[in-house]
């Protein structure tokens, strides 16, 4: 484990996206806590906080965000940027409106993608600018690169979901699988500038993976949600958002890059790594290990599932909704 702290917030400056309510609300309570720039919190006079309204399915409006934050931080970048924004519509694939998925994927996929675009061109723009083909090699470099700046972070936050889906979940799941996969690419990439520019700030890329979240988008998705769907769940333990943002920022303390906030996402997601960081090789072989009973366990996880959908089907229909059952 870390000696100290690998994600230090007392006096950076945090962008939170989708910050007002929710799973943000309480991430912004909890850095403001810690001494963190941040909207969003009450605060002591040593802080600074700033709301910002915008409607970030829209790549310009995350632009403006972004250029709005440095001048409000006195011409300096944030240094933290966490992507909160999003929703979900649970819903049979056919039931589903084809303006449905569109809107779950920017709402979900592309105002973190449009986010992620802006500030990573802010952060990286002077480093691109000043780099030359020339490898820098020279000692006065490598004295330099000895005392790395703290490091800058962006955070995604994807869902349980995005490593194992079910029904219901069609126009939600694939936003928040894009998202991993997103992730995953941005965080090799970011090792391009870090190695070609040691000097300046490297960037971190991190990924949540929360399941279901207590609250009020909750209880909106549970009104439209198909009763099979509800059938398929029961065994999920909504968590509190305090809880999994205390969580998520223990685990970003830590070093981990693919956060899970509960025991049964842990496990599911060792099955899912592929390619991702898995921090190091005693932590690999232990998700080797864990993975091989996943792969054990999710064979009779599927059927079951796979059994249930089947009843449903032959006792209620096609709805998903035992009150819109045919009478046999």
């Amino acid at each position: 484990m870390p000696s100290k702290s690998e994600f230090p917030v007392h006096g950076r400056t945090v962008v939170l996206a989708g910050g007002s309510r929710g799973l943000g609300l309480a991430i912004g309570r909890q850095l403001a806590e810690k001494g963190a720039n941040i909207q969003g919190a009450s605060n002591p006079e040593t802080q600074r906080f700033h709301q910002i309204s915008a409607d970030l399915t829209s790549p310009s409006e995350a632009i403006r965000v972004v250029d709005e934050v440095v001048s409000w931080n006195s011409g300096s970048p944030p240094d933290i940027v966490w992507c909160c924004a999003g929703t979900s519509h649970p819903t049979l694939f056919i039931d589903t409106p084809v303006s449905e998925f569109q809107a779950q994927m920017n709402s979900n996929y592309f105002t973190s993608l449009y986010m992620a675009h802006a500030i990573l061109t802010c952060w990286l723009k002077a480093s691109r600018k000043d780099n030359t083909t020339t490898p820098r090699t020279t000692n006065s470099t490598v004295a330099q690169s000895s005392i790395l700046p703290p490091a800058r972070h962006l955070i995604f936050t994807a869902s349980f979901l995005a490593f194992y889906s079910f029904t219901g979940y069609s126009p939600y799941s694939p936003s928040k699988a894009a998202l991993r996969s997103l992730s995953d690419c941005l965080s090799q990439e970011m090792n391009l500038y870090a190695a070609a520019n040691p000097c300046e700030p490297p960037v971190r890329v991190h990924t949540i993976f929360p399941a279901s979240i207590q609250g009020e988008a909750l209880e909106a998705e549970n009104r439209i949600k198909t009763g099979l769907t509800k059938m398929l769940e029961e065994g999920d333990a909504p968590q509190a958002p305090d809880v999994i943002a205390l969580k998520s920022i223990k685990a970003l303390e830590s070093g981990q890059e693919l956060i899970t906030t509960d025991f049964t996402t842990s496990l599911v997601k060792r099955s899912m790594l592929g390619g991702s960081i898995r921090g190091g090789p005693l932590r690999a072989v232990g998700d080797w290990f864990l993975a091989s009973l996943v792969a054990i366990l999710m064979v009779f996880v599927r059927r079951d599932m796979d059994q249930k959908v089947k009843d449903w089907g032959r006792k209620f229909g096609t709805s998903g909704m035992k009150e819109d059952a045919k009478e046999v």
